[in-house]
């Protein structure tokens, strides 16, 4: 008798108890509001900087290059890791050599002539930045890059 009174008053006692109250429920509610709010206005108001939304001025990036070599250098910011190419026909080209897709390193791979990101199996043309294959969702961000008698410069990044 008594293990069975003991055992109803547990059973009571469980029952009232509630795992959240409705005051601890609107708090929670108010606090991953603000939280989210507090977060939205930091990105809103630049606090966590984009890879390449740093100043674009001109910055030596290679000596010389020889046709289906390519060159990696940081523009515009010093952690904007960017790919330089020079093509078959003399051309040089640049991108971000950070993939569109998630954030992964994009290799120059000379026997295939196509810039890839090993991550997800990603390719980009070499001519254009474009997609070709994979997951990435947009085409790598171009960089201008201008040839001198004393090397190449990047001048600018072209959206």
């Amino acid at each position: 008798m008594r293990d069975d009174h003991a055992h109803r008053r547990l059973l009571d006692r469980i029952r009232e108890d509630r795992l959240v109250t409705r005051r601890d429920y609107l708090r929670l509610l108010a606090t991953v509001s603000g939280g989210l709010l507090a977060g939205t206005a930091a990105v809103a108001s630049g606090i966590f900087r984009r890879r390449g939304s740093g100043t674009t001025t001109e910055k030596k990036v290679a000596d010389s290059v020889e046709p289906g070599d390519s060159f990696t250098f940081d523009y515009p910011g010093e952690d904007d890791p960017a790919i330089g190419v020079r093509l078959a026909d003399g051309s040089i080209v640049a991108y971000s050599s950070v993939c569109t897709h998630l954030a992964c390193a994009v290799l120059w791979i000379k026997e295939k002539n196509e810039l890839e990101c090993p991550c997800h199996d990603g390719i980009f043309n070499v001519r254009t930045g474009e997609v070709e294959a994979g997951p990435p969702p947009r085409p790598l961000p171009r960089i201008a890059l201008e040839e001198r008698p004393d090397g190449i410069y990047a001048v600018g990044v072209i959206e």
